[in-house]
């Protein structure tokens, strides 16, 4: 087993400048997300949730400070071995190619072709079929609706790291607005998803969200990229009050909390945030 067990792994942003290049600084994130955990990436438009993201992932080199995986400079980690047990969904998930749905789940089991799985045959179907979207298999990715399209990707990300390291090494996934093209009903099937992944299976996930009452009901932990207001961390259920919301969004907001006073959902102007 690896000496990093999958509860004790870490994304560690260590004084994390986001920004673009020599753009304004739009955040300075000081954070250690744990595996095992689902944490939601919150905050107002241009705030730098996707700036951030494309910095956990490896895309974009952060202003200052330095991301770390299991104590480990992300860079320093070997470009295969990272994609065995990490997937990445882009916000802008387009194909340019006229792949079938089940051809781009597939490129998801890409990184094993070296060193296949138990029943690696079997993986992207059973991918799809948790997604709900085995029954579009042959179906060109470029003709499916956009939640449709999401859902592929979903399960394209989730056969990439559907099976533990030999060594045990965490595995993580990373998501860009997973939920943004997705109807209500889809909305919950997909998050729900996220955590079991998370408490069950004890995969790291990362995830930028708008909808804050999903992340209320799912996450875990929250980072709030708040502009002015700065950068709130921690228990989703002690950092999504009403205050932080006023603060960081600018909206009035009424709490409904349960018996026990736990925090249910956020409602603003009279209507809830989300059902």
């Amino acid at each position: 087993m690896s000496a990093v067990s999958q509860m004790g792994s870490q994304i560690e942003c260590r004084k994390l400048g986001v920004g673009v290049a020599k753009g304004p600084r739009l955040a300075t994130v000081d954070v250690q997300i744990q595996a095992g955990r689902f944490t939601a990436i919150l905050g107002p438009n241009g705030a730098g949730k996707s700036t951030l993201m494309s910095m956990l992932v490896g895309e974009r080199a952060p202003q200052a400070g330095q991301v770390l995986l299991d104590g480990v400079e992300l860079a320093s980690h070997p470009v295969e071995r990272l994609a065995r047990r990490r997937s990445v969904m882009p916000q802008d998930c387009s194909v340019a190619f006229d792949f079938t749905a089940q051809e781009v789940v597939e490129l998801g089991r890409y990184p094993h072709r070296n060193q296949p799985g138990a029943e690696e045959a079997q993986i992207p179907a059973e991918a799809m079929a948790l997604t709900g979207v085995d029954h579009l298999a042959q179906r060109s990715i470029n003709t499916l609706s956009g939640g449709e399209r999401a859902r592929a990707h979903l399960a394209r990300a989730l056969a990439q790291i559907w099976q533990a390291p030999a060594d045990g090494a965490a595995r993580w996934l990373l998501l860009d607005e997973p939920t943004a093209a997705l109807d209500l009903a889809h909305q919950h099937h997909a998050m729900r998803l996220l955590r079991d992944w998370a408490s069950e299976r004890g995969v790291g996930v990362v995830a930028v969200l708008h909808d804050l009452n999903l992340a209320l009901r799912y996450a875990d932990d929250v980072l709030v990229l708040g502009g002015a207001a700065g950068v709130s961390w921690g228990a989703t259920q002690e950092v999504l009050q009403p205050e932080l919301i006023q603060r960081v969004w600018d909206m009035q907001c009424d709490p409904v909390r349960s018996s026990d006073g736990a925090l249910q959902y956020l409602f603003v102007a009279g209507s809830a945030i989300a059902a």
